[in-house]
């Protein structure tokens, strides 16, 4: 436990809001509507480790948003052998990201240890995920009222690891590094980052995976409060 600790950094996505739960919900919702016949259970299995490798390159900025968007579904309709015209392609994830926000399961615990922090710290959010479906997802789960302030990466210019988007963050927040702690799922982009600007961070590492030991760790939400 750090006691010089004020104010608490957040990811969003896979960290406090479901990704994967409420993506589903939302691609399954659009198939449906566009009478698109897949096996669900398929389609994810090859979709999300696609979605991922395509957020990756969209963090190191090998491609847009647009690539990313319509790049993940076209590569697992195309793994699946579903010929689908690329403007249906782009209009599937069109719909996709407007119903996105309005699936809203949180983590198990997201709610309890938000109400445990509130109090003692300022607690803000960092994400890389688009700024405007990033805002409907913090309103439509009732969780925007926890936080002082809210970067995404197009207020930044830079994307989680770049230093320069930690340090637009605390500089929105009026808070100093070593006040400050990142919580987040990616071990590159939000501990690895946060580390990197000189900030502590802690590793909300859902699926066990193994890490170097120095680094901090908690496999469930509530077991933040080991920590702070």
């Amino acid at each position: 436990m750090n006691i010089n600790i004020t104010d608490v950094f957040f990811d969003l996505d896979h960290t406090l809001w479901d990704f994967e739960k409420n993506s589903a919900l939302a691609l399954e919702n659009v198939f449906k509507m566009q009478d698109i016949s897949i096996d669900m259970s398929d389609f994810l299995q090859l979709y999300i480790p696609i979605n991922r490798e395509y957020w990756e390159r969209y963090r190191k900025d090998e491609i847009d948003q647009n690539e990313l968007r319509f790049g993940r579904l076209k590569d697992t309709f195309d793994l699946m052998e579903l010929v689908i015209d690329d403007h249906v392609i782009v209009y599937l994830s069109e719909q996709y990201l407007h119903y996105l926000p309005k699936y809203n399961h949180l983590y198990e615990g997201a709610i309890e240890i938000l109400d445990y922090l509130r109090p003692k710290y300022n607690l803000h959010i960092i994400t890389n995920g688009f700024a405007k479906i990033q805002e409907n997802k913090l309103n439509n789960s009732s969780i925007t009222h926890y936080f002082k302030t809210i970067t995404n990466s197009e207020m930044a210019g830079v994307k989680k690891p770049n230093a320069k988007i930690f340090d637009y963050a605390l500089n929105l927040a009026e808070t100093k590094k070593e006040n400050s702690i990142m919580i987040g799922d990616c071990i590159e982009a939000d501990v690895g980052g946060a580390l990197d600007a000189g900030m502590d961070a802690i590793f909300f590492n859902e699926n066990k995976v193994p890490v170097a030991e120095n680094i901090k760790q908690v496999n469930h939400l509530l077991e933040l409060k080991k920590y702070l």
